[in-house]
């Protein structure tokens, strides 16, 4: 039987100075009792994890999930759209992207005051993280200052901090960091030999150049894509494969289902089988067994039943909240009454307003939505 953690919990950073012990760990697990973190897993080996027997899938990856966190907390996080549309890219997926009619309209960078506003609205709901995304291609460095003061102004109420701009210079990464943000999202989004089919305004070296600038400033990454959009299971393999084997694993790892969009390519795709996601979030818990692995856009569509497997396959973060960007997300209400027919609870996390690097945050993330984004996708350069 696995104790239960302490209220603090501590977030385990690859590459970064940590304490031996995370008090996530339940009680009496000797923190060697593990297999060492990997990131020169093959193919083979992938594709041999998405092979086993469903029972056996999930059973060791459960076991992975119970050795290093408490199976019953889940991180609650939401997301704000700080601007939303107007996005030069083609990624087929999104209903953001400017060349496709979906019914999203273009907004301004909101303003501090806003942003503020709804960060002390999340903190009252709960939240200990306020994730702050913009539907850029990338910023420009006159808007790196604003975001900049955003980032303050919410690290100053003592909330996490997380962003999704699209690509980063390197010298945008070192601002944001010195502005105090905690979490950088950045999704690959596919298997790099998938790539081209989905997106060709950029290269997948674009994003794991940005992730590097995020990494090389001290950020930490969160760092995931979406599955149902086409691809084959080897290329669901191969995608989970090219994070596992990322010089530091994502400290988060989002796995989107595609959200259909009228007016985007991949509306009409044939959906995804539902057991075959829950294998891509195991296969995700065994390849790293230390990231939080997050339920994010497509939530809205499943089932009740379907989450819980993805819980007992070692998911253990999910937005809360109404929206998510320009997609649609359970209610807090229908969360919190599959938490109470589950027996699952909010993760608790400590945040200063400080030392927003300090060993003692686990993070949980931010929704708000323009009106006119309510009937559309997922985020853009995410």
């Amino acid at each position: 039987m696995v104790s239960r953690l302490p209220g603090l919990a501590l977030r385990v950073c690859q590459g970064m100075p940590m304490p031996a012990v995370s008090p996530r760990r339940p009680h009496g697990q000797p923190a060697d009792s593990a297999p060492p973190l990997r990131h020169d897993w093959t193919p083979a080996e992938v594709e041999a994890l998405f092979d086993l027997p469903f029972p056996e899938l999930l059973f060791r990856a459960a076991a992975a999930h119970r050795h290093h966190f408490d199976p019953a907390e889940v991180q609650v996080s939401t997301l704000l759209s700080v601007k939303t549309g107007g996005c030069p890219e083609d990624c087929a997926y999104c209903p953001q992207a400017q060349r496709y009619h979906t019914g999203v309209d273009a907004t301004k960078l909101m303003s501090t005051e806003d942003v503020v506003e709804k960060a002390k609205q999340a903190k009252a709901a709960g939240a200990s993280r306020f994730c702050m995304g913009a539907a850029w291609r990338s910023p420009k460095d006159r808007d790196i200052p604003k975001v900049a003061a955003m980032i303050r102004e919410v690290k100053a109420l003592g909330l996490e901090t997380c962003a999704t701009l699209g690509m980063l210079s390197g010298t945008q990464a070192t601002a944001l960091r010195e502005a105090g943000l905690d979490y950088y999202n950045h999704n690959i989004d596919t298997d790099p030999e998938f790539y081209d089919a989905i997106i060709r305004t950029r290269e997948i070296q674009d994003r794991l150049d940005t992730l590097e600038h995020v990494r090389d400033a001290g950020m930490k990454t969160c760092c995931g894509g979406i599955v149902g959009m086409g691809e084959t299971r080897r290329q669901r393999a191969g995608f989970l494969r090219t994070l596992a084997n990322l010089p530091a694993h994502p400290d988060s790892v989002p796995i989107n289902r595609l959200v259909q969009v009228e007016g985007t390519p991949l509306h009409g795709t044939e959906a995804l089988d539902p057991f075959e996601f829950v294998r891509t979030i195991a296969v995700a818990r065994l390849l790293m067994p230390q990231s939080m692995v997050r339920l994010s856009a497509g939530r809205e569509d499943m089932g009740d039943e379907l989450q819980a497997l993805c819980f007992l396959a070692g998911a253990n973060s999910i937005f809360y909240g109404e929206k998510l960007l320009t997609t649609g997300n359970p209610d807090t209400e229908r969360d919190q009454a599959l938490f109470a027919r589950l027996g699952l609870r909010p993760m608790h996390v400590s945040v200063d307003a400080d030392g927003h690097d300090h060993g003692g945050t686990v993070h949980a993330d931010i929704v708000a939505e323009a009106p006119a984004a309510r009937s559309a996708g997922r985020p853009c350069a995410a």
